[in-house]
């Protein structure tokens, strides 16, 4: 995000309980779009993103852990917001527009800790423009993947950060929550962190699910998600946002395998800041090469909590 001019990320963590939350802060008049495709998803404030009729502007974005417990971290974000005047103006108010998506972290923090309104508040407290911390941080902290064999193969996830600069001069940059079910790829299509088994190493998911759909007794819809912010300082239409945040969906798929399952709640949103014209073309294939980058970046940045090894991790202990 730091490559986008006028946005402020910031993040609030707590290693201990490995959970967290992170406030993207983009300049008044944002406009914004978002896609769910996962089976579970925990949201707030998406369905004013939906609506092509409205022309409310987002206030700022948040990402947490906590499950749906953590969506209470939008009531501190929207404080904050009221505090400095950003919202929609409906004449006795400024209204906070504060889209908020959530992950599941209560398998790895043993639900000891849920970030909540004072959390949130502290993160946009935090917010500054520039490079922000990746890895283990904010909504990352608790953020896990490699579902496949339960807890016991786990891989850390957490937050990543990547950009791609149009030929324009327009900036597309992307944040994401890595903590999906299925496996995270590299660039050359293996595994960099994923389902782990002892003596044998990473197991390819999708490979595993295709010959023999896995039964597990805490495989639940809901506990898995990724999500993903893009942000670009192009001027777009709510329209071509969305366009911009369905190709945006295609870097998921790029480094998340298998993607958009029954088991995840993944989201993406785009936020276009409009100080420049660009292609919303170029923007959405950006968006999606960003995303990848951004997956990727989640995973090699992670370090490990709570036990759960990260990817580099298990590949040092053994097979991989």
């Amino acid at each position: 995000m730091s490559e986008v001019e006028g946005v402020a990320v910031g993040h609030w963590t707590d290693a201990g309980a490995a959970t967290g939350c992170t406030v993207v802060i983009p300049p008044p008049g944002t406009v914004g779009a978002v896609e769910v495709r996962g089976g579970g998803p925990a949201t707030r404030d998406v369905a004013i993103l939906e609506s092509p009729s409205s022309s409310a502007a987002v206030s700022a974005l948040v990402f947490s852990g906590g499950s749906a417990f953590g969506l209470d971290v939008a009531g501190g974000v929207a404080r904050w917001c009221e505090e400095r005047g950003l919202g929609h103006d409906t004449g006795a108010a400024r209204v906070p527009i504060v889209p908020t998506a959530c992950i599941y972290d209560l398998g790895i923090s043993g639900n000891t800790r849920r970030p909540g309104a004072d959390e949130g508040y502290a993160a946009c407290e935090a917010a500054r423009p520039g490079p922000h911390a990746v890895g283990s941080v904010g909504a990352g902290a608790g953020a896990t993947c490699g579902k496949l064999l339960a807890q016991a193969g786990w891989c850390k996830g957490g937050l990543g950060a990547g950009a791609r600069r149009l030929h324009d001069g327009a900036t597309v940059a992307a944040l994401v929550v890595v903590n999906a079910w299925g496996d995270v790829l590299d660039e050359r299509g293996e595994v960099l962190a994923g389902a782990w088994q002892d003596g044998r190493g990473f197991v390819r998911a999708a490979d595993r699910v295709i010959d023999s759909p896995p039964v597990h007794p805490r495989l639940a819809a809901g506990a898995n998600t990724t999500l993903a912010c893009v942000v670009t300082d192009a001027r777009l239409t709510r329209a071509e946002a969305t366009g911009v945040v369905r190709m945006a969906h295609t870097g998921m798929a790029r480094a998340v395998s298998p993607a958009h399952t029954v088991l995840d709640g993944d989201v993406a949103f785009c936020l276009a800041t409009g100080a420049r014209a660009a292609s919303a073309f170029a923007c959405g294939v950006a968006a999606a090469e960003a995303v990848a980058d951004a997956i990727r970046d989640a995973v090699r940045s992670a370090t490990s909590l709570r036990g759960v090894p990260t990817g580099a991790d298990r590949r040092a202990a053994g097979l991989g």
